[in-house]
C-alpha cells in the first residue's frame, strides 16, 4: 500500500514538474488533494487509525519495549564475546575506519 501510494505522490509530482501549465495545474491539483484530505470519510479512516495505532502502542508498547532490551542485550553481548577472539575485529584494528577510534579505551569498552 505504502508503495502505491508513493507511486501516485511521484507520478503526481513529476506530472506536475513536466507539465508547461506549472503553477496553475499545481493550484488545481493542490485544491483538490486538500478536498479529499478535509473529505469526512478519509477523516474518519483516519481518526480510527490514529485510535488503532494508539491502542495498540498501549497494549503491546511494554512487551515490544521488553523484547528490544533483550536483543539489544544479546546483540552487545555477541559483540563482546566475539570481538576479542576475532583478529582484526577490535575498535583500533588496521581495519577500523579511524571513525569514533578516540572514544574507545582499547579493552572493547567505550570510555
Amino acid at each position: 500500500m505504502k508503495s502505491k501510494a508513493f507511486f501516485i505522490a511521484g507520478a503526481g509530482m513529476g506530472y506536475v514538474l513536466g507539465t508547461r501549465a506549472g503553477r496553475e495545474q499545481f493550484e488545481k491539483i493542490k485544491k483538490w488533494s486538500m478536498s479529499m484530505w478535509q473529505d469526512p470519510r478519509v477523516q474518519a479512516q483516519v481518526n480510527d487509525l490514529e485510535a488503532r495505532a494508539a491502542e495498540f502502542a498501549k497494549a503491546e508498547g511494554a512487551a515490544l519495549k521488553d523484547k528490544m532490551a533483550e536483543t539489544v542485550k544479546s546483540v552487545v553481548g555477541s559483540v563482546r564475546d566475539g570481538a576479542g577472539s576475532s583478529a582484526g575485529a577490535g575498535p583500533r584494528s588496521s581495519a577500523s575506519n579511524g571513525v569514533g577510534d578516540s572514544a574507545w579505551n582499547g579493552d572493547g569498552d567505550p570510555l
